[in-house]
């Protein structure tokens, strides 16, 4: 049987567990994954953004700075005619007022239609050079500017250059500034996105036009160049790993006509930082509540279980009350009929009695007996009889008033005679275990509005329960039970039933008058008797209280409305 019990609660834990971790997991992964989704989206795409953004920023800044060196040459070749800029004195004054303009400008050139380099302003030995066949004059004339690629040329050093042709007199010639690399070069390095961004050009045979801080020289050949989307119009990103492998998040724009090819990179974690941080986050988030959904789930599981046994225990110990509470019920029948059937022959014995004293009466009148100690004796013991005939029926008229099922009816009860009457049904009882039991019953007090066998049943469960729990605790000697009934201000009438015992704990004085609540141990009280009590007074239209002090005694007071 115990292992069945067992195993219907393992049942029910099982089934309450499972419950409680499935019904608030399921909506919390559910949140949790869609949360991570449009989290983790909307910081790939703000990475991207801030990439394409940088990229488009980059891009304006390096074809504002080409496009405004390229309007200080054209503003030098329209107001300076060839012979002017051909005098070495006239092309320094102007170089000198670039300079002042922008540093970027390295040194000035004037070249003729055939090519040679009529006049130069620089730190090289180029004037008289012929350049008729080098692709960039070429170039100028066909299209009257050109920017070129980094090429070595005739210094043998990595620059290039801006190049502006103009007609005049019939005769083309040309105007050329040698931009400076190294500050070119800085203008587009000095882009900065976290710890490993990058930013370069290369042209369209992929050939780097700006150093790379990660490795790429000037002319160098880019090896990852196959991996970059060809001639597009607009900004373009994608993640790649490069040739040594890495993870890369780039972005590519077209410049110069789409003759350069503006690069910007950045490792894919540190690009995706913030998003790897939050999957982080949410991996713990997970895991936390997670735990905590399984401890909760297993405290909860635990404590409602224990409820479910104690609630179970406490209906069984409900249906053993019931029983027991019904077998008193029949026994209170029982005992009434037993009181009827013992009053008939007591009202026999009285007659009996009567008769007997009638007659030695007679007989002594008659002088037929006459006075000795036997008689005497005979006569003392008629009267025993005669004494212990009314105990009897007192007591057998009591129990039958007791178990009378009657509707209640008020009456006014004096509380001077009631009351010694209910302790005359105890004190033997109180006598025997050296119980002192003190009625003060005020002379003052008046009438009372209750009915008599109802307030004897209240009476008689509270002094048998004060004397019990006495008797538990003192023994058989040092038990008080005090008695007071007096009159209160407000037309009521106080009874007051105290003893000497511990007291009741202060968690349970709360429940003391809830039904089927008893301090005592299983089998010696059903926990109605205080709940009854506590209804008959409500119905008498009083009420009840109780007090107790750890150590002192326990105190039931009584409140009941006066008669008329």
């Amino acid at each position: 049987m115990a292992r069945k019990v067992q195993s219907h609660y393992s049942r029910i834990r099982k089934y309450i567990l499972t419950s409680m971790i499935l019904v608030p997991f399921i909506p919390f992964v559910l949140i949790l994954g869609i949360g991570y989704f449009y989290f983790t989206t909307s910081l790939s795409n703000s990475s991207i953004a801030s990439m394409h953004r940088i990229v488009e920023d980059h891009r304006q800044m390096i074809e504002s700075f080409l496009m405004e060196r390229k309007s200080d040459l054209d503003l030098v070749l329209h107001s300076h005619s060839f012979e002017e800029l051909s005098q070495t004195e006239k092309l320094n004054r102007v170089f000198n007022d670039l300079k002042r303009k922008s540093y970027a400008f390295a040194d000035l050139g004037v070249f003729n239609d055939s090519g040679v380099h009529v006049a130069y302003h620089g730190p090289y030995r180029l004037a008289g050079k012929v350049y008729d066949e080098a692709p960039w004059f070429k170039e100028v004339l066909n299209r009257d500017y050109y920017i070129s690629d980094v090429f070595l040329g005739y210094r043998r050093i990595p620059h290039f250059i801006i190049a502006i042709a103009r007609e005049e007199n019939g005769r083309k010639w040309v105007i050329r500034a040698t931009i400076d690399t190294f500050m070119f070069n800085n203008l587009v390095r000095k882009v900065r996105i976290g710890k490993t961004g990058e930013a370069y050009i290369l042209n369209k045979s992929g050939i780097f036009q700006t150093d790379r801080r990660s490795g790429g020289n000037l002319m160098d050949k880019d090896p990852d160049y196959a991996q970059y989307p060809q001639f597009h119009s607009d900004i373009k990103t994608f993640i790649n790993a490069d040739a040594s492998g890495k993870n890369y998040l780039y972005a590519t724009t077209w410049l110069k006509d789409k003759q350069w090819l503006l690069v910007v990179r950045q490792e894919q974690s540190d690009a995706f930082r913030a998003l790897k941080t939050a999957v982080y986050l949410s991996v713990i988030v997970a895991a936390v509540g997670g735990i905590t959904i399984v401890g909760v789930a297993f405290y909860l599981t635990g404590r409602i279980v224990e409820r479910i046994k104690q609630s179970d225990l406490e209906k069984g110990r409900l249906q053993e009350q019931l029983i027991r509470a019904g077998r008193l019920a029949e026994l209170g029948e029982m005992a009434a009929g037993f009181a009827h059937e013992i009053n008939n022959p007591l009202q026999i014995m009285k007659s009996e009695q009567a008769l007997i004293e009638a007659i030695l009466t007679d007989l002594m009148e008659r002088g037929h007996l006459h006075h000795s100690e036997d008689l005497s004796e005979l006569e003392e013991s008629i009267r025993q009889i005669a004494f212990q005939i009314k105990r009897c029926s007192e007591i057998t008229q009591a129990i039958l008033k007791f178990g009378r099922k009657t509707k209640p009816e008020l009456q006014e009860l004096e509380l001077q005679h009631s009351i010694p009457e209910i302790i005359d049904m105890v004190r033997k009882k109180a006598d025997v275990h050296g119980i002192t039991i003190n009625q003060k019953v005020s002379e003052a007090a008046p009438p009372i509005l209750a009915d008599p066998s109802q307030l004897q049943q209240v009476l008689l469960n509270l002094f048998n329960n004060a004397i019990d729990a006495i008797i538990k605790q003192h023994g058989s000697a040092g038990g008080q039970l005090v008695i007071e009934a007096k009159p209160k201000e407000d037309k009521n009438v106080e009874i007051r039933v105290k003893d000497n015992v511990c007291g009741v704990r202060p968690e349970n004085l709360k429940k003391i008058f809830s039904p089927f609540f008893t301090t005592k141990p299983v089998g010696e009280g059903t926990g109605l008797g205080l709940s009854i009590c506590y209804g008959i007074i409500n119905s008498m239209g009083g009420n009840m209280e109780v007090e107790s002090e750890q150590g002192v005694g326990t105190t039931f007071t009584i409140h009941l409305p006066a008669g008329a």
